[in-house]
C-alpha cells in the first residue's frame, strides 16, 4: 500500500513522466555526464580513460544514496577515471545489453569491456578501492 502510495504522488507531481527535470530531482550530479542508447558506444566503449558507468533511475532510493558518493569519486579521479550515468528507464537497451537487473548497479570499463561491477549503494571506499584496480 505504501509503495503504490509513493508511485502515485511520484506519479501526480510529474516523476517518470520526463515533466520534471532531472537537475531538479536532486540525484544528477554536476561530475558525472549523462550517456544514453546513442552515445554509450562512443562515451564509454571508445573511451580512453577507464569509465565508472552509474546505472540508476530517478524513483530509486539507493540510487540517490550513491550519487553523491558517484559525483565525489568522479571529482576525486578526474583525469583517471571517466564517470558517467545511464538512466535505466530512458535507455533501456544498454541496460538490456548489461542484463541490469538491480539498480544501483556500478560497472567499470576499460577497452572497451566490462571488467568489473558493484551492486547497490556501497560506500565511497569500496568503490574507490574497485576503481583502483583498474587506473
Amino acid at each position: 500500500m505504501l509503495r503504490f502510495r509513493i508511485l502515485a504522488v511520484c506519479h501526480k507531481i510529474g516523476y517518470g513522466k520526463g515533466l520534471v527535470p532531472k537537475e531538479r530531482q536532486g540525484i544528477v550530479g554536476m561530475s558525472a555526464a549523462q550517456v544514453t542508447d546513442s552515445t554509450f558506444k562512443q562515451e564509454v566503449l571508445e573511451s580512453e580513460l577507464p569509465v565508472l558507468v552509474d546505472f540508476w533511475a530517478p524513483w530509486c532510493g539507493p540510487c540517490r544514496m550513491v550519487a553523491p558518493v558517484v559525483d565525489e569519486i568522479a571529482e576525486q579521479y578526474d583525469g583517471q577515471v571517466k564517470v558517467v550515468k545511464v538512466n535505466t528507464d530512458d535507455n533501456p537497451s544498454v541496460a538490456s545489453q548489461y542484463g541490469i537487473r538491480s539498480i544501483p548497479t556500478l560497472m567499470i570499463f576499460k577497452g572497451g569491456q566490462r571488467v568489473d561491477m558493484v551492486v547497490g549503494a556501497v560506500p565511497k571506499t569500496t568503490l574507490a578501492n574497485t576503481l583502483e584496480k583498474y587506473i
